[in-house]
C-alpha cells in the first residue's frame, strides 16, 4: 500500500513540475484535450494506462 502512494506521490510531483516549468504548453495542451471527442480521449486514457503498466511490469521484473 505504501508503493501506491508513494506512486501517487510522485505523479504530483511531475504534474507539479510541469505546471511549474512550461504552464502554457500545458495550457495549450489542455485546451486541446477539451476540444477532443470523448472516444478518443477514452481511447488516448486506455493507450496511456496500457503503456504504464507494461512499464511498471518492466520495472518491477
Amino acid at each position: 500500500m505504501s508503493d501506491l502512494w508513494a506512486a501517487l506521490c510522485l505523479v504530483a510531483v511531475l504534474e507539479g513540475l510541469m505546471l511549474f516549468a512550461m504552464p502554457d504548453a500545458w495550457r495549450r495542451a489542455a485546451e486541446q484535450l477539451h476540444a477532443l471527442p470523448n472516444r478518443a480521449l477514452r481511447s488516448l486514457g486506455a493507450v496511456v494506462m496500457a503503456g504504464g503498466l507494461l512499464a511498471l511490469m518492466l520495472v518491477r521484473s
